[in-house]
């Protein structure tokens, strides 16, 4: 059973801003909240097409690897990393910048993904994988809108 989620939140930065800084080496670690079990056993290249990752996601000693390939790489608008192998039967993830006027941007994440075990997977980890991206992505577009707020700066007269 197929699904899919989908995150948009408005950011105060050009799409061309935005991008640049998920292209940023320590993007990815600064979107991994501090609650989840993630680490990266190996990067190949960034997010251009045919750079890969590697996770181990959740506590040991159960955790889990999974081979990320990203592909689908347009400059300024959006990138996909797609799943190798891993948790998911199918996990395409597609991050979008889309420009909203000249000083804002929508931030994007599309993610299609099937559970592992047909219906009975749906079934037992449906409801929890939702709770799960919702938090995750939460956080990740609010990490992304605060590295753009404009800071107040007081007046010193």
């Amino acid at each position: 059973m197929r699904r899919s989620y989908v995150k948009r939140t408005r950011i105060p930065a050009t799409a061309q801003a935005v991008f640049d800084w998920h292209e940023h080496p320590d993007a990815f670690k600064q979107l991994t909240p501090p609650w989840e079990r993630v680490r990266v056993l190996r990067r190949q290249g960034g997010i251009r097409d045919g750079a890969s990752l590697s996770l181990l996601v959740g506590p040991m000693p159960f955790a889990l690897r999974w081979d990320l390939r990203h592909h689908s790489y347009r400059y300024g608008s959006e990138f996909t990393d797609e799943q190798v192998a891993g948790p998911f039967k199918v996990w395409r993830h597609t991050h979008r910048m889309i420009p909203e006027g000249d000083e804002a941007c929508v931030l994007e994440d599309a993610i299609d993904y099937e559970l592992p075990f047909g219906r009975i997977g749906h079934c037992l980890g449906g409801a929890y994988i939702r709770s799960k991206l919702n938090r995750l992505f939460t956080f990740r577009h609010d990490v992304t809108r605060q590295q753009f707020a404009p800071t107040s700066k007081a007046s010193t007269t």
